[in-house]
């Protein structure tokens, strides 16, 4: 969270706590290595970029063509010195550009040439002002002191200035740069001792910068003659001040005499990993430029020593000021932190003549005056009195801080400048006009202006905004800045935002309420506000459409005055008909231009009356303008002369109409109404009374009774008026302030039934029921007595069901159900259980609602109303109990709009279900059956787990231990590609995780409309979306922001959410994403002709034309059409796409378009029109012509042998039928194998128990000894299994290298102990083992097995020492890449014939058996399982091993042999179970059978443990007396030709559902063996030599082409798919919570040695990566899984899992595979999955690539725990034993090398490998070596 702070002087190495230093930028990824060797060619790229470099961004570049130091000179001259890195182009990064303008020159210093610096001309940046080092005849003594300016690293921090000296005594140039030297993280990582940087380069220094002087002084720091112009970090103090620098600047503004000038520079400090005290802090320390009276504008006098001038604060004490610890190298009087006493004047610059730095006691400490995330740079301005902050973030936007006199914050605003981009840290205000800041993104620098005070419109919008820029120019009538309004110096001439909006100009009309009546009626206006002195100024009054009238000024320059005539009377505005006024807007018209604006008001009493006709005296009474009423004219006037007898009088002194309550009257029956009046008593109203028109009488007094008044109507009730009129005026009436009524009624409308009728009476109506009738009338004489209704009637209930607890408002429907609702109060009830009615729903007679009580149990029953008679439903109502079951899906993300469905039963009981989400938030939009409820979820702040609870009618939850888990949100990491067509179709992929909760995702494209596309998820990573059209968008225009919505929830990251919430007001929504629109393509054909000609049947070829585009298309995108069929796309390039069509194109229309398609754009390219000339007419009636001769002739010759053939023909053809029949039914049942065995097999296959994993000692010994070394003919010895009544006991493996006693006579331990102690201690030194290792691989019979043995047991003698043994594998793989670089480097790696490249193999093993065992094993455990039993299923050869079903078409059995399954019983005391059915195939021998049984029977018990097929017997029970032992072999096997045929279950006639017990073979049995039998008697069921003597019709049934049987290879591979892409998967992807670790550290290392190397091209990369994982270690284990489990992998089973590793391979290959019709089937069984099995490959590179660097140190944590976690599981004794074999046999060579190598000659290694050799050989080795 980035945080802006006020803060005072700060004294230099000063801590601030916090992070309260706005201006701080974070480490950029790591960037390609800069460091070059001193005599590096020159850089043909250089990178412009002012500080370090941002992450991700895409610098500017700029070329040298005449090299980097222009001219001639293609590198700089610079001192030789030694260098083991390669000379390679490398990338400048720019660290300094300061420009110097009084020298012209431009101050460019870069990364490369470890730090050079560059004076450029300003004219011309291409050209260099200076050479500088000069070289050449110019040359001069330059030190690298000279040369090391810069930092030479990418990711180091340099910042640098220009100082000015007074008296143009020459310029300085300050730098401060991070150590890049030897013990620094910028230093190569190859541990080089060797710095060729010069080791004194300072952190900070003063440097001369006089490029017209001598050059033998530029950039030195010897200056004028002090040498103590640097700050340098002493060695031993570097690795606890790692120092970077953010910013160097000066004070700003003229320097007052008083004051020094000062440096600033801007620095953070790293916390030292040592030291917990030591916390990461900011400091900003400040120099001291010069004496006060050589002080300049822009710069200083005499520049003092830094170590003399680091702090100057004016304090009152020195107590607050201390000496730190000396961490600074240089010269000077030494002295101790205790011993000084500073005394006041020592503070003054430089007084101190101190070389160490000061510091205040107390860090100085601010709060924070903003905060927001993601704060990028930072600018500062002083406006008005105001400070005015921009801050840049680092989704683009631009913040706009105003802050008062006390630092607070008034008001803010936002832009956005980019879309996604961070705001590069330097923003800086335009030096030639203020008014402008200019700021870099990535890829654009955008000029602002500080303020667009134009979008306020009015002062009070524009003064409250409370933008200190913007203020109200008052005779402009605008929002402005100060400098654009006119004569803004001048007083009152511009209104700023200090004084408030009360400041802002305003006129006061001091009369603003005029009569119409009044004569020469004119304005005084006063003037408020800002407003300069308007005499002598041309001034009117402006009252619209074009209506001026002269003014005057009066009063003095405060209190101004304007008198203004009004304007003439027949120029008033028009009055609106109902209103009694007119509002007149006029403004103040100063120089042609209004600048103020009133409002006054015109009246006329007179119209009073007219407006309110009924209450006229009242009104004009109550007016607010000053009318009175006339009572001889009963109007309104506005002064008395206007009236003789005009009357001084209230309002409530109107004559009135007193309101009254009137007794409703049926209709057309004639009443007296009267009428009682207030005010009514002098004789002038009386004369004039009358009421309703013709009826009426009138009396004197305050009644007025209206005599036999008589109304009707036609509804059941309706009220009419009652006025009183005025007689003979009848637009005039008596006053009646509240509106009198008297209601009408009509007992025959709207009384359906009894209870409606006499509910009447409660309303004053006297209404009577007719039972005979079934009406209601009107009641013409007083009732006898009550009258009872019928027994209430129920139509119908709503809704039938309701939960137990009550709560349900049930609806009833019906007639009589009470006349009033007291008569219903208490009388519904639901069985015996009370409804409670609501009175406000309550509709007479028709409807009741009531709210059902609760009910102790389930019931159903009856609806009651008891309304003095009982009514009864006839539908019954159902108290139930509702059940919630589940819900689905149980997670979704926390933003919301997961639609979830919640299961159960009797779910839409009730009227009212809420679905509540942990208790406080509701489930949207729902909608419900009788078995679910389907809603949407609410969003949420954290992922957890929250409970559901689906309540019924607000009562309790129905639900119990329902939840729902709320995830992290999905998110959306790239959309792919990045352009579209403005036609919109195109597919974007979004990359991304989590999108497996996202159940509808939909695409906006701002700015181009509102159409969204409905997109599809694939994987839980993949999304596709067609894009959107545009209809408003310029071609090439800015590439518009793009929004998703995620299950209807707009798509935002979790920084922009965080930054919405905290601000709301400034919501705006920035997408992360954007999408250029392009032209859509264009395309015509080859000739751009509009018709192409094709006669029909013949293959067309179509070469289409496409204009250049930016749009990227790849060849799937498009698609052509001719009519309705598909051209096959044949190649697509930039320019040309070809398509053809194979069929015969035939249409009823001799036209057909051609057009092509690409997303929603459709263009139709020209019309192909079929169909021959008259040429070929002509040429088909030749041909028939011909042919009809012909046919003649043929016709004899056919005739004279038609018979001799006939007969052969049909022979023949009876022979096809036959062939093509089988054929038919081969295909047939292949096509039913491939539909029906993958279901079957998914569901048999089923284990119960564990995966049988091998341990990992026996893990290690198999994959690091596969084939057994000489020294060990018996790698892993496994016992001769002693089988008893306890089957399977365990058997331990072992291996002379697994942990166990060192056998050696005793007397010759001694020596050989001590021996192979120092021999392991050599072997510990990496020098020695280095040289060790190349020594024997020079030798040539030094074979690779030999090699391979050897880097076995290494790996094993330092086991324990893995980051050991990582580090000498990558010091031997670095030189194996020196050695393949310069020949073919994608040939490295390849096969293993070093000993790295075992050493590779064996460290990939180790590192990547966790994940082996944890993720890879149960997917690849599974394939095998079903591989076995696949081919189980079918008949499998007993002599071959052909099986029916295979993958490998060597293994495949090309023969029909009906094979049929036989269900057996099987009885069998071992391996924990008794008794199982087998399924077999009647085919399969009796060896067969029992390996299927044993299998069975032992599945969950590791293979060493099962006893052999040679040790069990099969015995079956035939009938409950007779058994027989079932072998392959006995008297009863068929005898063919001198061979015996094995017995399978058919010869023995075994039925379906047989018993049979398997038991131990009682060792004493003399019964032949299988193997002597068969050497007696060689059997071969199928054999072909004995075909021949078959029968004639038998062969001839065999001869079906055994090609057709490949279709099982594509039968078993279908089957199988599922297996083998869980196991692909599972290899080739990432689990966020087991990243693998060891992969991504050796793809690092592998692309840093490519870097290192300049190898740029990513398919050698691609093959190194390959070559060294899939390659190495995957393919081994897919060869080889008994190194991983304890199974039995037979050599079918083998032959199998060669076809899928070889698709593995083939997979990882970047070559074409170039299949055709005779290529073997081994490649093309999995040709068609190859291209998408290398997408996921890719994938998963650009994933590990993706992912955070790995540190060594991780890595060597990670790798300590491996060498832990198997501490004591190997003999390392006998391991170093076998190494000592090779010292000795290759002794001589060895010692020979280790004197020519001179480290290990200084370090006298070789002597100690002859101590080795002797205490080993010493008389004792002969006759125990060999022990």
């Amino acid at each position: 969270m980035g945080k802006v702070s006020a803060a005072g002087c700060v004294a230099p190495s000063t801590p601030i706590p916090g992070r309260t230093l706005a201006l701080r930028t974070a480490l950029p990824r790591r960037a390609p290595q800069s460091r070059t060797c001193p005599l590096a060619t020159r850089s043909q790229l250089t990178h412009l970029q002012t500080g370090r470099k941002a992450a991700g961004a895409n610098p500017l570049r700029w070329s040298d063509p005449k090299g980097w130091g222009g001219g001639s000179g293609a590198v700089p001259y610079i001192i030789p010195a030694s260098c083991e890195h390669p000379r390679v182009l490398t990338n400048n990064y720019n660290k300094i550009l300061q420009p110097d303008p009084e020298q012209g020159v431009l101050v460019v210093c870069g990364s490369i040439y470890q730090g050079l610096c560059q004076l450029r001309s300003m004219a011309n940046i291409s050209a260099v002002a200076v050479r500088f080092p000069p070289g050449g005849s110019d040359s001069v003594a330059v030190f690298p002191s000279m040369l090391n300016v810069a930092a030479n690293h990418p990711n180091a921090s340099t910042v640098g200035l220009v100082l000015r000296r007074g008296g143009g005594g020459g310029a300085r140039l300050l730098v401060a740069a991070t150590y890049t030297g030897f013990g620094s993280p910028f230093f190569p990582r190859n541990n080089s001792l060797e710095d060729h940087r010069f080791e004194n380069t300072p952190e900070i220094a003063i440097r001369a910068l006089n490029a017209r002087g001598d050059l033998a002084k530029l950039f030195t720091f010897d200056i004028n003659p002090s040498d103590d112009n640097i700050l340098k970090i002493k060695a031993g103090d570097k690795a606890r001040h790692k120092l970077s620098f953010v910013r160097a600047f000066l004070q700003h503004g003229a320097t007052p005499p008083a004051r020094r000038p000062y440096a600033y520079l801007a620095l953070n400090s790293e916390a030292n990993a040592g030291d917990k005290e030591s916390p990461a802090h900011s400091l900003l320390a400040r120099i001291c430029l010069g004496e006060p009276a050589e002080a300049t504008l822009n710069g200083s006098g005499e520049t003092k020593k830094l170590t003399e001038s680091y702090i100057q604060l004016g304090l009152p004490a020195a107590g607050m000021v201390t000496v730190l610890d000396s961490v600074v190298q240089g010269t000077g009087p030494a002295c101790e932190k205790r011993n000084i006493q500073l005394q006041p004047e020592q503070l003054d610059c430089g007084a101190a003549h101190l070389q160490h730095p000061l510091a205040i006691l107390s860090p100085v400490t601010a709060t924070p005056i903003f905060t927001y995330s993601g704060l990028t740079a930072v600018a500062v301005a002083s406006v008005n009195n105001y400070t005015v902050v921009f801050l840049g973030t680092a989704s683009g936007g631009l913040l706009k801080i105003n802050l008062d006199s006390t630092m607070k914050v008034i008001s803010r605003r936002s832009i956005s400048v980019a879309y996604g981009e961070p705001v590069h840290p330097i923003m800086q205000f335009d030096p030639s006009d203020s008014t402008y800041l200019y700021l870099m993104t990535s890829y654009q620098m955008t000029r602002v202006k500080v303020a667009a005070c134009s979008q306020y419109s009015t002062c009070a919008e524009c003064l409250a905004a409370a933008d200190a820029y913007c203020g109200w120019c008052t005779m402009e009538t605008r929002c402005s800045l100060q400098h654009e309004c006119t004569n803004f110096t001048g007083a009152n001439f511009w209104a700023s935002v200090s004084g408030g909006v009360q400041q802002c100009p305003s006129m006061t009309i001091l009369e603003p309420e005029i009569s119409i009546d009044k004569e020469n009626p004119a304005l005084i206006i006063q003037i408020n506000g800002t407003i300069p002195n308007l005499n002598g100024t041309n001034v009117s009054c402006d009252y619209g459409n074009n209506i001026h009238t002269v003014a005057r000024v009066a009063g003095d320059y405060v209190n101004q005055f304007i008198y203004c005539s009004l304007l003439p009377h027949e120029k008033y505005p028009a009055f609106p008909d109902d209103q009694d006024h007119v509002v007149v807007e006029t403004s103040l018209r100063v120089n042609s231009k209004n600048i103020i604006w009133a409002n006054f008001t015109i009246y006329d009493c007179k119209r009073i009356g007219n407006i309110y006709p009924k209450r006229a005296c009242t009104s004009c009474l109550s007016a607010r303008w000053k009318c009175h009423w006339c009572p001889s004219t009963y109007s309104c006037v506005s002064n008395h002369s206007q009236c003789e007898d005009a009357l001084r009088m209230e309002k409530i002194d109107c004559p009135q109409i007193v309101p009254a309550p009137l007794e409703p009257m049926p209709t057309g029956v004639s009443r007296n109404i009267i009428i009682s009046l207030a005010n009514a008593t002098f004789s002038e109203v009386n004369e004039f009374l009358k009421a309703l028109g013709r009826f009426g009488q009138v009396f004197g007094g305050s009644k007025t009774p209206c005599s036999l008044v008589g109304l009707h109507t036609s509804e059941k009730s309706h009220r009419f008026p009652v006025n009183l009129q005025l007689k003979d005026k009848p637009d005039r009436f008596i006053d009646s302030p509240e509106m009198m009524t008297v209601e009408v009624y009509n007992c025959a409308t709207g009384s359906a039934d009894c209870s409606q009728c006499l509910g009447r009476e409660d309303l004053g109506h006297r209404c009577l029921w007719s039972e005979s009738s079934s009406s209601c009338r009107l009641q013409t004489e007083p009732p006898q007595a009550s009258e009872d209704c019928p027994p209430p009637e129920i139509r119908k209930i709503e809704p039938l069901r309701g939960p137990l607890e009550g709560g349900t408002l049930l609806t009833i429907h019906g007639r009589n159900l009470g006349r009033r609702f007291s008569d219903i109060l208490g009388a519904v009830r639901v069985g015996a259980v009370r409804c409670a009615p609501l009175p406000h729903r309550y509709v007479v007679s028709e409807t009741v609602v009531c709210q059902t009580g609760e009910a102790p149990e389930a019931f159903s029953d009856v609806v009651t109303v008891n309304v003095s008679r009982e009514g009864r439903s006839r539908e019954r109502y159902s108290y139930v109990l509702p059940v919630v079951q589940s819900i689905a899906p149980q997670n979704g993300p926390k933003a919301g709009g997961t639609r979830v469905t919640i299961r159960g039963s009797r779910l839409d009981v009730g009227s009212e279900l809420r679905v509540l989400i942990n208790s406080s938030k509701q489930c949207m939009d729902l909608s419900r059956t009788d078995s679910s409820i389907t809603c949407t979820m609410p969003a949420v702040e954290l992922t957890t787990a929250v409970p559901v609870c689906v309540q019924f009618e607000n009562k309790s939850c129905a639900s119990h231990n329902i939840t729902f888990k709320y995830e992290k949100n999905p998110v959306i990491s790239d959309i792919n590609p990045k352009k579209s067509q403005i036609s919109g179709g195109r597919i974007i992929t979004l990359e991304g995780r989590g999108f497996g909760l996202v159940q509808n995702v939909s695409m906006a494209v701002r700015g181009i409309g509102r159409e969204h596309t409905r997109c599809k998820v694939h994987t839980d990573t993949a999304i596709t979306c067609p894009s959107p059209a545009a209809s408003n968008v310029t071609v090439g225009s800015k590439p518009a922001p793009v929004d998703f919505y995620l299950n209807g929830r707009l798509y935002t990251d979790e920084r922009s959410a965080l930054d919405e919430e905290m601000y709301p007001e400034e919501a705006l929504h920035i997408s992360k994403f954007s999408l250029g629109y392009y032209a859509d393509p264009q395309f015509s054909t080859a000739k751009k002709e509009k018709w192409i000609k094709h006669h029909p049947g013949e293959p067309l070829t179509l070469v289409i034309h496409k204009e250049p585009d930016s749009l990227g298309l790849e060849s799937n995108e498009y698609q052509v059409k001719i009519g309705l069929i598909s051209c096959e796309i044949q190649i697509v390039s930039d320019k040309v796409i070809h398509c053809s069509i194979n069929e015969s194109l035939s249409s009823s229309e001799r036209q057909l378009p051609v057009t092509i398609q690409v997303g929603k754009f459709n263009y139709t390219i020209a019309m192909l029109h079929l169909g021959g000339g008259e040429t070929a007419i002509i040429v088909s009636i030749v041909i028939c012509s011909i042919l009809l001769v012909l046919s003649v002739v043929a016709l004899f010759v056919f005739c004279t042998k038609s018979r001799r053939a006939e007969r052969y023909w049909q022979k023949t053809l009876l022979q096809m039928e036959e062939m093509e029949s089988q054929i038919r039914e081969e295909i047939r049942k292949g096509f039913a194998e491939l539909q029906t065995d993958m279901t079957d097999l998914t569901k048999e296959l089923n284990r119960s128990q564990g995966i049988p994993f091998l341990e990992y000692k026996h893990f290690v010994t198999r994959t690091f000894f596969p084939k057994c070394s000489s020294l060990y003919e018996e790698c892993y010895i496994l016992p001769s299994q002693q089988l008893s009544s306890q089957v399977g006991s365990q058997v331990q493996e072992t291996h002379p290298l697994l942990v166990g006693e060192w056998k050696i006579p005793e007397n010759c331990r001694p020596n050989m102990e001590e021996g192979i102690s120092l021999f392991s201690t050599l072997l510990n030194n990496k020098h020695f083992l280095i040289v060790f290792v190349h020594a024997l691989e020079q030798q040539k019979d030094f074979a690779v097995r030999d090699r391979c043995n050897l880097a076995s047991l290494l790996t094993i003698a330092l086991h324990g020492k893995l980051e050991y043994y990582t580090s000498i594998m990558k010091d031997l793989l670095v030189d194996l890449i020196d050695a393949s670089a310069s020949k073919n480097p994608k040939l490295m790696l390849r096969r293993t014939e070093s000993v790295v490249e075992k050493m590779l193999t064996n460290w990939m093993s180790i590192c990547m058996y966790s994940y082996l065992r944890e993720t890879v094993g149960e997917p690849f455990f599974l394939l095998i399982c079903a591989i076995k039993q696949q081919i189980n299923k079918g008949s499998i050869d007993a002599i071959t091993g052909k099986a029916r079903y295979t993958l490998n078409e060597e293994w495949l059995l090309r023969e029909n042999i009906e094979a049929k399954p036989r269900n057996l019983n099987v009885s069998f005391q071992g391996c924990g179970m008794d008794s199982l059915s087998v399924r077999a195939m009647d085919t399969d021998t009796l060896s067969q059978v029992k390996e299927k049984i044993l299998e069975a029977f032992c599945k969950n018990v590791p293979y060493s443990q099962w006893p052999r097929v040679e040790d069990v017997d099969l015995e079956w029970f035939a009938t409950s007396t007779d058994s027989y032992i079932l072998r392959d072999l006995d008297d009863t096997s068929v005898v063919e030709d001198g061979r015996k045929k094995l017995n399978t279950l058919a010869h023995y006639k075994i039925p379906e559902g047989a018993s049979l017990a398997m038991s131990l073979t009682d060792k004493k049995d003399t019964t032949l063996s299988r193997g002597n039998i068969l050497h007696l008697f060689p059997v071969l069921p199928t054999d072909e030599s004995v075909e021949h003597k078959k029968s004639h019709r038998q062969s001839h049934r065999k001869k079906v082409l055994p090609e057709i049987y490949l279709t099982r290879l594509l039968s078993t591979k279908g089957t199988l798919q599922k297996f083998l892409d869980d196991l692909f998967k599972a290899i080739l992807s990432i689990r966020d919570d087991k990243p693998p670790v060891a992969v991504k550290y050796f793809f690092d290392f592998l692309e840093e040695q490519a870097e290192k190397r300049g190898i740029t091209d990513p398919d050698t990369l691609h093959i190194w990566k390959t070559n060294s994982l899939p390659l190495r270690f995957w393919v081994n284990i897919l060869k080889n899984p008994q190194f991983v489990f304890d199974i039995d992998k037979t050599d079918h089973i083998d032959a199998c899992l060669s076809v899928i590793a070889q698709a593995f391979i083939d997979a990882c290959s970047l070559s074409d595979l170039q299949l055709g019709k005779d290529s073997p089937t081994n490649k093309l069984l999995y040709a068609k999955e190859i291209p998408e099995y290398r997408k996921i490959v890719q994938r998963y590179y650009k994933q590990i690539h993706d992912m955070p660097p790995l540190s060594e140190q991780e890595m060597n944590a990670h790798l300590a725990e491996e060498s832990r976690k198997y501490r004591n599981e190997f003999n390392t004794n006998v391991a170093m034993a076998e190494i000592y074999k090779y010292a000795k046999r290759y002794r001589s060579q060895i010692v020979a090398a280790l004197d020519a190598n001179p480290t290990t000659k200084r370090t006298q290694l070789q002597h100690k490998f002859e101590q080795v050799i002797a205490l080993m050989e010493d008389n004792i080795y002969e006759s125990c070596s060999e022990a």
